[in-house]
């Protein structure tokens, strides 16, 4: 196979593109407009969506190489299926195009300037210490809880980096700007743990699930409230721009979806029931931030 034809299969079984264009769209778009929304603020010009939008890629696509470099002695030993373990692609192969995306990014910040350099900066610098699991990798993989949490971090960061797009010309966020970014962290914990809620045969030694660590149940029931804070955040985002009642409409019937699914996987985790979950997890995001985002457009909420 050629090189061009590694790289799709790479991108497909990895980071692929399918799914994580769109979320990551929605993601950058929505940061940026609920910046705007909750400032009263007009919307800002088409180039600060692009931006965003290449910004929150490289850094995500970035974020998957730094999974590859960590995980890859357990990798080679426990999923020889993967990628890299099995010789489609090398490690270092990836490592390069993650290095190419960095001075990318800088000239993208540096383009768009009111400061945007400096939370670029401050995101890649907890990135480059979860790389190397901020020096204490045994220590921090033995406590599962810490490690998710401390990882997750980096989520709010990235969304600070995104509404800074919109409210670093202007001097200062929107006050209730709190909210959405706290969204992110819930949201991230929703998305780590969803697609680590497996199917009792698929559990295997060497792969740390959530499913594995605490039990279908117990997994499953600390996923739901992770998707139950985010629902309230998404709640208080609307009642800061005004919209509580539509906003309450859509988060709380989403929680409720989940809380089907969530029983449903308790009681049988099956394999169509880790695919749902897998698939819930990912759709509950993008609705948070579709919601969170552009309701406000529909109903008005921009001067």
């Amino acid at each position: 196979m050629t090189l061009a034809q590694r790289l799709w299969i790479y991108q497909a079984e990895r980071f692929p593109l399918v799914k994580t264009v769109p979320l990551l769209a929605c993601f950058s778009a929505a940061s940026i407009t609920i910046s705007a929304v909750l400032s009263d603020r007009s919307l800002p010009d088409l180039s600060a969506y692009i931006v965003g939008f290449l910004l929150v890629f490289f850094l995500f696509f970035q974020l998957r190489v730094a999974d590859e470099v960590k995980d890859g002695e357990d990798d080679a030993k426990y999923r020889p299926e993967r990628p890299i373990p099995r010789g489609l692609v090398t490690l270092r192969l990836i490592v390069l195009l993650g290095v190419v995306t960095i001075p990318l990014g800088i000239v993208l910040a540096l383009l768009h300037g009111a400061g945007l350099i400096w939370l670029l900066l401050l995101t890649w610098a907890w990135l480059g210490a979860m790389t190397f699991e901020f020096g204490v990798p045994v220590w921090l993989k033995a406590r599962p809880v810490l490690y998710l949490l401390s990882h997750m971090a980096i989520m709010p960061l990235i969304d600070l980096m995104l509404t800074g797009i919109e409210w670093l010309p202007h001097g200062s966020a929107a006050p209730a700007l709190w909210l959405f970014i706290a969204l992110s962290f819930s949201n991230g914990c929703v998305l780590e743990i969803g697609r680590k809620l497996w199917a009792v045969e698929n559990e295997r030694v060497g792969v740390d699930t959530y499913s594995g660590l605490w039990g279908p149940k117990r997994a499953a029931n600390i996923w739901l409230v992770f998707v139950g804070i985010s629902a309230g955040l998404v709640i208080g985002v609307g009642i800061a721009a005004g919209f509580a009642i539509a906003f309450c409409l859509i988060s709380l019937s989403g929680l409720l979806v989940c809380s089907f699914a969530a029983r449903r996987y308790a009681a049988a985790p099956t394999v169509k029931a880790e695919k749902q979950m897998d698939t819930l997890a990912g759709l509950w995001v993008f609705g948070c931030y579709a919601t969170a985002g552009f309701l406000p457009l529909v109903l008005g909420g921009l001067p």
